[in-house]
């Protein structure tokens, strides 16, 4: 019964079809995975794609959060014995978190507040005297409540019915929902400095913030997540308000009657109710819901250079040297195989204070030839433009002293990201990879591996280390992990994987898997040598029919004696294939390498009631490319020679650079300066753009202007505009 309300609500929310939605539902109940319901499932979803899976799955651990919060709130109301069956009715019908939670609020135990004082000391019913502000004579029906020691005046017993007032109107829905409305409309958000840091070293960078106001509703997800990283550092004092005088004007017309003694005191507490208890509660609750809108905007911009990062193009499987770059520790060098394994390694010294060039040069030619190199991959970091140049020299023969100079065609020399090279070098997964290796080695390795595979390497690391989001540690954390996990998966099941060439972590985020079924796969390969077919995953522990119908059609085995086994192709549907191949008199490989026999195929043949168009149509688009890689082709960079250090940029030089970062205002790009230069949104293209990746992606070749060099600051600014 709930998950067809569920279904229905979530139907409405995202704008899809109902049914499509139970189905979904009862698939992600089943333990499918969203790379396999979006792939394997569209004739049960009505073709829906990963987002709208996810969406739905989001939405699905909302709802359920809210059903359990509604038992609680159900039974802490019943067991106060104040549940009336309109009231259970309504916490029953509410499927709002903000609504659920002020219908509870006036039964939710609290602290004992001054309104729960003045109720112990009798004053309800003067409170609702003064509310019905009939009596002239205000202090009079006060003085039969003075008793004792504590009202030992009118005065007392009015102010301790004003509080039980100003607490009637904090809890009332009502008065919740205008002043909502009223933040929604019109509420600023204000940051000011703290006057005793303002001339502390640590608060230069929220110069911006020290004193600034903006629409709430117009802040900016980086604007407010910096604002609030300078309030928790103590460095920002930050506010969030509405027009006080308006709303309390507004509220006041509701419990006001009329210009009596009565109406006064009501007017007072209305006016205390809204300052000392509504305002700070929505407020409170408003910082929370920007923090949290912000959040999801900070997390989606990571999410997607997440995704564009381990989507970037591989090079493949090439005899690659690493090379993490660095002044006076040298650069550490190594050599791998085809397949990635380490065959050598050694430190050179061609930059200051060693300045070993020669013997430097000496050592690469000798590498490159005993090695047979066929590219070079060098890390961005310290040192990456001065070993580029380099690496160039030697290979252009300009230290030619050596017969041992390396023969044939020249090796292609690519800069990559090393972001999170040093926290894979140090790691668990590195030390277990290179037992005998030094933290050096094990980074070059990596620098080297990103070149051939980038999502291979990549998904070794924990994403947030990874350096392409923004504000990423001031996010809710489990959202952001959920999220980054959510989009590795996605990747590594939209590229698919070499049973048996992938490591232990990358079939870990393989659909149906883990880690403990990767681990099982992995020392399954090692004792009883590569798969030769699909079907032998059945025979891995632990591997059981639902984990074996998750994973299996996002494992590729080239060379598989079925060529289906190296394709998208789900198992399930094999027989499908056989058919098509048996009703055009030939084979499987046949089909797969004759375009006239496919385009000879009527797929209508085939629909059966578990099998539509959608499904048939994606077999027939994976035999003509079976196991196509969907990344694009590599392409070798290289850095204006005119330019060095930011002292060499002139205002008005064209130059190439590489998209390091995305944010929302902007791309931070590297033009071989030792600082990235920013590209705002402004400055993106000639005509107006809503985001930054309407027009770049992460390590994207472009080339830029220089528009101005704040020296100062080590600011550069960059344009795009005319450029392409």
């Amino acid at each position: 019964m709930e998950k067809n309300i569920f279904a229905r609500l979530i139907a409405q929310q995202l704008n899809l079809q109902e049914r499509a939605v139970d189905n979904t539902l009862a698939l992600l109940d089943e333990g499918c995975t969203i790379p396999f319901i979006s792939r394997y499932r569209k004739e049960r979803t009505g073709g829906l794609d990963e987002v709208q899976i996810a969406a739905i799955s989001t939405q699905y651990e909302r709802f359920k959060e809210i059903q359990k919060r509604k038992e609680t709130v159900i039974k802490t109301i019943s067991d106060l014995d104040k549940m009336t069956p309109e009231l259970e009715k309504r916490i029953t019908d509410c499927w709002d978190a903000t609504e659920l939670e002020d219908i509870y609020l006036p039964y939710k135990p609290k602290r004992r507040t001054r309104a729960q004082v003045a109720r112990e000391q009798g004053l309800e019913p003067l409170a609702k005297i003064l509310l019905l502000q009939r009596e002239r004579d205000p202090e009079r029906a006060a003085s039969r409540f003075v008793s004792g020691d504590v009202i030992t005046t009118p005065s007392d017993a009015i102010k301790g019915a004003q509080d039980i007032i100003a607490e009637m109107v904090s809890e009332d829905e009502r008065s919740r929902q205008q002043l909502r409305g009223a933040f929604r409309r019109q509420a600023f958000i204000t940051s000011k400095v703290v006057k005793a840091k303002a001339d502390t070293d640590e608060a230069a960078k929220y110069s911006d913030y020290f004193d600034w106001e903006e629409p709430l509703k117009r802040c900016s997800s980086h604007r407010l997540l910096a604002m609030r990283r300078g309030e928790s550092e103590g460095i920002l004092r930050i506010s969030i308000s509405p027009d006080d005088d308006e709303c309390i004007e507004r509220l006041q017309r509701h419990y006001v009657y009329g210009n009596t003694p009565c109406g006064k005191l009501v007017a007072e507490a209305v006016e205390d109710g809204y300052k000392r208890l509504l305002k700070p509660s929505i407020e409170t609750e408003y910082a929370a819901l920007s923090k949290e809108k912000a959040d999801e905007e900070a997390i989606r911009v990571f999410a997607e250079n997440l995704r564009q990062l381990l989507l970037g193009a591989p090079l493949g499987q090439k005899r690659v040297m690493g090379i993490d770059p660095g002044f006076r520790t040298g650069c550490k060098v190594v050599c791998l195989d085809a397949q990635g394994n380490l065959l050598h390694h050694e430190a050179i010294f061609p930059h200051p204070p060693v300045n070993k060039r020669m013997e430097s040069a000496m050592a690469i030619q000798k590498m490159l030839k005993k090695y047979q190199i066929e590219a070079i991959s060098i890390g961005n970091g310290t040192a990456s433009r001065e070993t580029n140049d380099f690496i160039r020299d030697v290979l252009a023969g300009r230290y030619d002293v050596s017969p041992s100079r390396h023969e044939g065609e020249m090796p292609q020399v690519f800069t990559v990201s090393e972001d999170g090279a040093s926290v894979y070098s140090a790691s668990k997964i590195a030390r277990d990879e290179f037992p005998d290796e030094d933290v050096t080695v094990r980074g070059a390795v990596s620098i080297g591996r990103r070149l051939m595979d980038p999502l291979a390497e990549l998904v070794k690391i924990d994403p947030k280390s990874i350096g392409v989001g923004q504000y990423q540690h001031d996010v809710d954390q489990t959202k952001l992990k959920n999220s980054l996990d959510q989009t590795v998966e996605s990747c590594v099941n939209n590229v698919g994987v070499n049973l048996n060439t992938a490591s232990q972590h990358l079939l870990m985020y393989v659909s149906g898997l883990g880690p403990t079924l990767a681990k099982n796969i992995v020392d399954y390969r090692k004792e009883n040598g590569a798969f030769t077919s699909r079907a032998q995953l059945k025979k891995v522990p632990r591997l059981g029919p639902a984990a074996f119908q998750q994973c299996a059609g996002f494992l590729r085995i080239p060379g598989a004696k079925n060529p289906l086994d190296n394709s998208a192709v789900h198992p399930e549907s094999y027989d499908i294939v056989e058919q098509m191949a048996k009703d055009q008199n030939c084979t499987v490989s046949d089909l797969i390498n004759n375009k006239e026999k496919r385009e000879a195929i009527d797929i209508k043949r085939y629909v059966t009631g578990e099998v539509g168009i959608p499904t048939l149509t994606d077999i027939l688009k994976e035999l003509e490319k079976p196991g196509r890689d969907p990344r694009e082709q590599i392409e070798e960079f290289e850095f204006d020679s005119r330019v060095n250090t930011v002292d060499d940029l002139i205002e008005g030089m064209e130059l190439p650079g590489i998209v390091t970062n995305i944010t929302n205002f902007g791309a931070f790009v590297d033009i071989g300066v030792h600082q990235d230069g920013l590209v705002h949104i402004s400055q993106m293209a000639n005509r107006r753009i809503a985001h930054p990746t309407d027009v770049v992606k992460l390590h994207q070749h472009i080339r830029v202007r220089v528009i101005e060099v704040d020296r100062r600051r080590n600011r550069i600014s960059l344009s795009m505009k005319g450029l392409s």
